[in-house]
């Protein structure tokens, strides 16, 4: 069995087994590879998610010197000054202004008008790909969907798309643990081309509003509601990497593992009633997000081990979904399992905004592949990609 080792291509193609080595070492485990406390059980993660006295960011109380942290490098600071203003990485007060505002583009009502259009492009994909005989799930079908849907969301015309999935790619690499740098540089350069394009996409948007998000943005900056272009921007950003990078991962994670459990596919094409239980037990069996870090704002204890002020705590959301004491039989993939508490799209403040959208989208993309490509099956083995934090594969060659 591979220890937790987050580089090890061993323990990336299947962590699970070293989660539960971590869970029976206790329930918090100090990394010194990465300075950070390891936090495996689902109870846990569950509780310091909503955890006042833990932060994304310590900016807004400290500065680097009073936390004990250096700051970035100033050849980082394009990435940082994109990244630290969006709501993912901001607390309240800014985190609630501007997530009160990007919400009400994300209510059950408005996610649910989306779905004829989620699916009718769901299924023109799969159209596509059962034309071809087959080809990349991953390129044909899990990319252009999530990325289509939020770039319609945000208003980026058709013709300027093709650059957005590179720039989030290399954006994300800065969220692995300990990353190099050459992923920083791709990081910088992709957060400076990203920012220009969206300040004139601002630009356009003010002389010319539509009915898209970004507009709804400006519109309420005009009205009073105070976001600066920045926050636009960082905004925008955050939406497109959160908006399609899980459900990409997720996408091909869940269908690798159905291709790999061919009872479970079966009991799912012959009755597609189970879409949604589906999607929720893929979601929990091979989590897109494995890691979730937060800062120690104030001093916390841990089943009797005190965390310091300034430490980093790394929730560890794949082995919560695997743990024995909330999920029965949790190393079993079970397409109708019902008490399936997973915490894939996070909990507390910073619970996924995008969740329900996400649902639509993998339902949209898992019926039409269910009803149009019934004989669907796995061409060639996958290599997973060298990442940990956002766990994906390379691709996923099918045939039908």
């Amino acid at each position: 069995m591979a220890p937790f080792d987050p580089w090890n291509p061993a323990f990336l193609d299947n962590p699970y087994p070293a989660y539960a080595e971590l869970r029976a070492r206790g329930r918090v485990v100090y990394f010194e590879a990465t300075e950070q406390w390891l936090v495996p059980h689902h109870a846990d993660v569950s509780a310091l998610l909503r955890e006042r006295r833990l932060g994304r960011t310590y900016t807004h109380r400290f500065t680097h010197e009073e936390f004990g942290r250096t700051a970035p490098p100033p050849e980082q600071e394009p990435f940082h000054t994109l990244n630290d203003h969006g709501m993912l990485d901001l607390e309240p007060p800014d985190h609630t202004r501007i997530r009160r505002l990007v919400s009400k583009a994300f209510t059950p009502r408005t996610v649910e008008r989306l779905k004829p259009y989620v699916s009718k492009l769901a299924e023109e994909l799969v159209d596509r790909l059962v034309a071809a005989g087959g080809g990349d799930l991953l390129a044909d079908v899990a990319e252009p969907l999530p990325v289509a849907v939020i770039a319609e969301m945000l208003g980026i015309p058709e013709a300027d798309r093709a650059p957005l999935r590179p720039w989030s790619a290399d954006i994300c690499g800065m969220y692995e643990l300990n990353p190099s740098e050459e992923t920083a540089a791709k990081a910088v350069r992709a957060s400076v081309e990203f920012s220009e394009y969206l300040r004139e996409l601002i630009a356009a948007r003010r002389k010319e509003p539509g009915e898209d998000l970004m507009s709804g943005l400006i519109a309420a900056h005009d009205e009073g509601d105070r976001l600066t272009e920045q926050e636009m921007i960082s905004t925008a950003v955050l939406l497109l990497n959160a908006g399609h990078e899980a459900t990409v991962n997720a996408t091909v994670n869940g269908w690798y593992a159905l291709f790999r459990h061919p009872d479970q596919l079966a009991a799912l094409r012959a009755d597609h009633s189970l879409v949604p239980s589906a999607i929720e037990e893929l979601m929990r069996y091979d989590t897109p997000l494995q890691l979730f870090e937060r800062w120690v704002l104030d001093e916390i204890e841990i089943d009797g081990t005190v965390v310091p002020r300034g430490a980093e705590i790394a929730m560890l959301f794949g082995s919560a979904n695997h743990d024995p004491e909330v999920f029965r039989a949790p190393e079993a993939l079970d397409l109708t399992r019902q008490d399936n508490p997973h915490i894939s799209f996070s909990a507390g403040i910073h619970y996924c905004i995008g969740a329900p959208l996400a649902r639509i989208e993998l339902a949209a993309s898992m019926t039409a592949l269910l009803e149009k490509a019934p004989t669907l099956r796995l061409a060639e083995e996958p290599r997973r990609k060298p990442n940990f934090v956002i766990r994906g594969l390379e691709g996923l060659s099918v045939e039908v």
